[in-house]
């Protein structure tokens, strides 16, 4: 099985992140995860992309004409491996806020927090510790 086919048995294939201030949005996530988007134009849309090796999953941060963030609706969940606390650590000094903190799941299953960023999204962060 190539690459691309092994991204496409995973239910999830694709994620956006809303922002109404692009590069605001685009920083606070390069800050917090210590990473560089790759910045894409589609027409009206901007996209910065998170950086990622097939067959990994991957997202965006965009903007776009009618589309809104929100802290309400389904939370898109974050690899913030390989800790989450360094992850958690930056939220503020980047301008976000953690709304719920680290938070211990079944053994085997990691751990997670939400966060809000900078655009008022409600965005969720896993990590295996």
């Amino acid at each position: 099985m190539n690459p691309k086919q092994q991204q496409r048995q995973s239910r999830a294939v694709w994620f956006e992140i809303p922002a109404s201030d692009f590069d605001r949005a685009t920083r606070f996530y390069e800050q917090i995860f210590q990473v560089t988007l790759k910045m894409h134009q589609a027409g009206s849309e901007k996209l910065g992309v998170f950086p990622y090796e097939a067959p990994a999953i991957s997202g965006c941060v965009m903007t776009a004409p009618n589309i809104q963030p929100s802290n309400a609706g389904t939370v898109v969940y974050l690899n913030a491996d390989p800790t989450l606390s360094a992850v958690v650590e930056r939220v503020a000094a980047a301008g976000g806020k953690v709304l719920v903190p680290r938070v211990e799941l079944p053994e085997g299953m990691g751990v997670f927090a939400h966060i809000m960023d900078t655009e008022g999204n409600r965005i969720g962060l896993h990590a295996e510790r």
